[in-house]
């Protein structure tokens, strides 16, 4: 599993600050996508678990939260990652383009956005939008987080 760019995130969990890792190798292909860059799965640089826990070091007591810009095509690895956020005390997060994923991949997971970027609809920011930012546990909609007054 590669990613194509690591960033500290501000805004897509809304009250966290996310350590972020776009994962390449997108096989959704949405139109309109923002990223065409990670439908390339060789491009990045290999997220190995030593890795993942260097920079889950390096931002501790800083960092609330780690969000995953997709990657649940590479199941088994994305699990092991998030269950070592866990386990070093950080909320969990996946942003994916399907409808629906596994429930041992939810069982991992703090919040979970869901849905295709289409933009007659808009993101998040959009009373419109097709996507959904749930809360795993209460299995509350957050959405109105994402949109301003």
């Amino acid at each position: 599993m590669n990613y194509h760019n690591f960033e500290i995130a501000l805004q897509e969990v809304p009250g966290e600050i996310s350590l972020c890792f776009s994962i390449s190798g997108c096989p959704l292909r949405c139109e309109g996508c923002h990223s065409p860059f990670l439908w390339n799965a060789k491009s990045g640089t290999p997220l190995t678990v030593e890795g993942c826990n260097k920079i889950l070091n390096k931002y501790k007591g800083f960092a609330t939260c780690v969000l995953f810009m997709g990657g649940e095509w590479h199941e088994k690895e994305l699990i092991q990652l998030l269950k070592i956020a866990k386990k070093n005390n950080y909320k969990t997060c996946l942003y994916t383009g399907e409808e629906h994923i596994s429930k041992v991949l939810i069982k991992e997971l703090t919040w979970l956005k869901t849905g295709s970027w289409n933009p007659k609809l808009g993101g998040l920011n959009s009373a419109t939008t097709n996507q959904k930012f749930i809360e795993i546990k209460t299995q509350k909609l957050l959405n109105h987080l994402f949109i301003k007054n």
